[in-house]
C-alpha cells in the first residue's frame, strides 16, 4: 500500500518553509544580539566609556555670588525662533541633568528646534556660602540670570523659564516674588506637597520627636548637606534599580543606548554637590518639616511668598513614577496656582531624573514642554 501525504487545502501555504523562517529569523536575532552584545563591551574596554557625555558648547556671559549665567551655542542649521529659554537646576544635581548625553539632552532638543538656551550654574564657591538661603535663589540669582539673559537676547522675547526638582520650585517662588521679564514658568518633577513624599515621613518622625534639633545640629556642623548624602537620597529613592544594576547591564549588554543611558546617570550621581548649610536648613525646616509651600505659608527673607500670586502661564510635569516628587506632590501646585494665566497638568513616563531626561522623555515630557512654551511664545 501505497503512504499518501495530506493534501494541503488550496491556497494555504505549505507550513515547513514557515517554521524554517522563523527559526532562521531567531537564529539571526541572536546572533546579532551577540555581536551587539560584543562590540559594545569591546567599546566599553577600548574607549574606556560608551556614553558621549560631552557637554554642549556655551559661552559665559555673566553672574556674581559664584553663579554664573550661560547661554548654548545655536544648533548648525537651526534657524531661531521663539522665545529664548532659561533652564534653572536644582540644590546637590549638577546642570549636566539638562545636558545628560550626546542624544539624549534636554539642551539639544531646544536647540534643535531654534531656541536660544541660558543655563544658570553655580561654582565651588556658591556652595561654601554657609549663608546662603533661599532669598538667595528667589531674589538674587534668578531675578539677575533673568534680566541679564532678557537683555542678551535683544529683543527676542521675554524668557520661558525653566527648573527640574527644586529648581521648579525656585522658579514658582521667584514668579510668584518678583514682575519679571518672563513669558512662562515650567517645574519638572517639583514636591510642591512634600506630606505627599514617602522618603520624607521618617525623617520628619525623627524631627518632631527631637523638635528638629538633631538635624539643624549636623548640617550646622557638616556646613550643609554633603554631597555623598545627597546620592544616597537618590539611590534610596530607586534602591531596587540600584541593587538590580548589575543584572540589568549583564542582561542588556547588546542595548547600546540603554548602557548608554545608565553610564550617563552614573556620570552625574558622581558629580551630586552638597548644600549649602542655610539653604539645606531652609529646605529642612520650612520645606520638608513645616510643608510651607503646600500651605501657601512660606516666608522667604522675612516676608510671605505664595503660589496663590504668580500670574505667568504655568507648567507642572509630574514623572508617573517618581518617588521624590510624587504625582499627588507634584499635582498640588494645580491647587495653589490660582491666577495663573495658564495652567496645566501633566504626567509624562519616567522617575525623578527620567521624566527630565530619560530615554522616553524625548517623545513625552519634551514635546509638551515645547508645545506649552510655543504656546505662550511673543
Amino acid at each position: 500500500m501505497s503512504s499518501a501525504r495530506t493534501p494541503v487545502p488550496a491556497g494555504d501555504p505549505d507550513p515547513t518553509p514557515t517554521v524554517l523562517d522563523a527559526a532562521l529569523r531567531e537564529a539571526g536575532s541572536v546572533v546579532g544580539r551577540v555581536s551587539s552584545a560584543l562590540e559594545n563591551v569591546w567599546d566599553r574596554l577600548w574607549e574606556g566609556h560608551l556614553a558621549d557625555t560631552t557637554r554642549w558648547p556655551r559661552t559665559a556671559l555673566t553672574g556674581g555670588r559664584g553663579w554664573t549665567l550661560h547661554r548654548y551655542t545655536a544648533m548648525p542649521d537651526a534657524p531661531v525662533v521663539g522665545n529664548p529659554v532659561l533652564l534653572v537646576p536644582p540644590l546637590g544635581a549638577p546642570d549636566l541633568a539638562f545636558d545628560l548625553r550626546r542624544g539624549n539632552s534636554l539642551v539639544e532638543f531646544l536647540l534643535e528646534h531654534g531656541r536660544t538656551v541660558y543655563m544658570v550654574t553655580y561654582d565651588a564657591a556658591f556652595w561654601r556660602g554657609r549663608r546662603r538661603g533661599l532669598e538667595t535663589w528667589v531674589d538674587d540669582v534668578l531675578p539677575a540670570a533673568v534680566e541679564a539673559a532678557h537683555a542678551d537676547a535683544d529683543g527676542a522675547g521675554d524668557l520661558h523659564l525653566a527648573g527640574w526638582s527644586l529648581g521648579g520650585l525656585f522658579v514658582l517662588l521667584t514668579l510668584a516674588a518678583h514682575d519679571l521679564p518672563v513669558a512662562s514658568g515650567t517645574a519638572f518633577a517639583a514636591p510642591v506637597d512634600v506630606d505627599k513624599v514617602p522618603i520624607v515621613a521618617p525623617f520628619r518622625s525623627i524631627a518632631e520627636y527631637t523638635g528638629g534639633a538633631i538635624f539643624t545640629t549636623a548640617y550646622r556642623v557638616l556646613g550643609g548637606f554633603p554631597a555623598s548624602a545627597v546620592r544616597a537620597a537618590f539611590q534610596l529613592v530607586s534602591a531596587d534599580r540600584f541593587i538590580t544594576k548589575p543584572i540589568t547591564v549583564l542582561t542588556h549588554l547588546d542595548d547600546r543606548e540603554l548602557l548608554e543611558q545608565m553610564e550617563a546617570v552614573d556620570v552625574l550621581m558622581h558629580n551630586m554637590v552638597a548644600y549649602p548649610g542655610r539653604a539645606f536648613g531652609q529646605v529642612f525646616h520650612h520645606v520638608i518639616r513645616g510643608n510651607e509651600i503646600a500651605r501657601d505659608a512660606v516666608r522667604i527673607d522675612g516676608r510671605r511668598v505664595r503660589l496663590a500670586d504668580v500670574e505667568d502661564p504655568i507648567l507642572l510635569i509630574a514623572g508617573a513614577d517618581d518617588g521624590i516628587a510624587p504625582v499627588a506632590s507634584v499635582r498640588k501646585g494645580v491647587e495653589l496656582l490660582t491666577k495663573a494665566a495658564d495652567l496645566r497638568f501633566e504626567v509624562e513616563p519616567g522617575g525623578h531624573l527620567g521624566v527630565l531626561t530619560g530615554r522616553r522623555a524625548k517623545t513625552h515630557s519634551w514635546p509638551v514642554f515645547l508645545d506649552f512654551i510655543t504656546d505662550h511664545d511673543d
